[in-house]
């Protein structure tokens, strides 16, 4: 039992750091659940046989990072529809395809309390860019510039040499320079310049005013909406299927923000989109996660899965 206590003293306090690098590792907050379960389990089943020969937290990170490659090679990489292919090049009668074989990227509550230490590092489009990588790639990536591993600490993680880190970390760091957005780019949700943006872009949807929306996109900016793999880049092509399927019908949508206080997807602006009911009522319909830069909104994500609306204190009705 003082084995026990130990080994749960030591490991709770960096449950969410090994659950971050398990979605960083497998882009989906529920298999990183389970990916931390089995490190927690293998960790106190090993914890009599833990040498100190590392720091604690280091060798919890080889468990958890060997349970992700486990994972990995079991189920395949998850992606968001830009992984996938290329942009359709007008939202005009276009069928949104849906790719049920596709094992998406899903959105990570992060609580506020976090998210300072966390949010350059769990940023969805950060996340997708990881998942490019070959697995072991994005394993010394993620332990040797996220976690802060030494390369011989991420070499005995890996079972192979220091010389072979170091070429891997050169390669995954070529390639997530080439798909990966700048790191400060999205810069900080809270900055009073992107509370103004949100704010406007919220206010396009609750009058069903294009033109107000039309101002907040970016020129470049993206919309993806898995389960579709339809997928669609730039302000006009943006803005012309939000204005044919969502404005078409003023009052169609309640938009409402994350509670202050609760956690956000990915630490990002987090919306709930309800979706009015024969009865006047409107019901949870779809999570909105946005890449808002300081010139406006870069990247739309929707993810239809009212079932999460209560992890962020959203209602299942308004």
């Amino acid at each position: 039992m003082a084995e026990q206590d130990e080994f749960a003293g030591l490991a709770e306090p960096l449950r969410p750091e090994i659950l971050a690098h398990c979605y960083r590792m497998l882009g989906s907050a529920a298999d990183a659940e389970d990916a931390v379960q089995e490190t927690f389990l293998r960790g106190w089943r090993a914890y009599a046989r833990f040498e100190g020969r590392s720091s604690f937290r280091v060798w919890l990170h080889q468990i958890a990072t060997n349970a992700c490659l486990r994972a990995v090679e079991q189920r395949g990489r998850r992606a968001l529809p830009s992984g996938i292919g290329a942009p359709d090049d007008t939202w005009r009668d276009q069928p949104l395809v849906v790719a049920p074989h596709v094992r998406w990227i899903q959105p990570l509550p992060v609580d506020p309390a976090e998210v300072i230490g966390l949010r350059q590092h769990v940023r969805l489009a950060f996340v997708a860019a990881l998942q490019h990588l070959p697995a072991r790639q994005r394993a010394v990536l993620i332990l040797r510039d996220v976690a802060g591993l030494r390369a011989e600490e991420v070499a005995a993680a890996l079972d192979t040499t220091t010389i072979a880190v170091n070429s891997a970390l050169r390669r995954a760091r070529a390639q997530l320079s080439r798909v990966a957005p700048a790191a400060d780019e999205l810069g900080e949700p809270d900055d009073p310049g992107r509370l103004a943006l949100l704010d406007r872009y919220v206010a396009a949807f609750q009058h069903s005013d294009l033109g107000i929306l039309t101002s907040v996109l970016r020129a470049d900016v993206t919309l993806e909406m898995p389960p579709h793999a339809t997928w669609f880049a730039g302000r006009d092509a943006v803005a012309g299927f939000f204005g044919a399927y969502m404005f078409s019908e003023p009052g169609r949508f309640e938009v409402v923000g994350v509670p202050a206080g609760r956690p956000t997807a990915n630490g990002q602006p987090t919306l709930g989109f309800y979706l009015a009911g024969p009865d006047g009522g409107h019901e949870a319909h779809a999570l909105q996660v946005l890449d808002l830069a300081a010139d406006g909104v870069a990247g739309v994500h929707v993810f239809f899965e009212p079932q999460m609306f209560e992890v962020f204190g959203l209602p299942a009705r308004r």
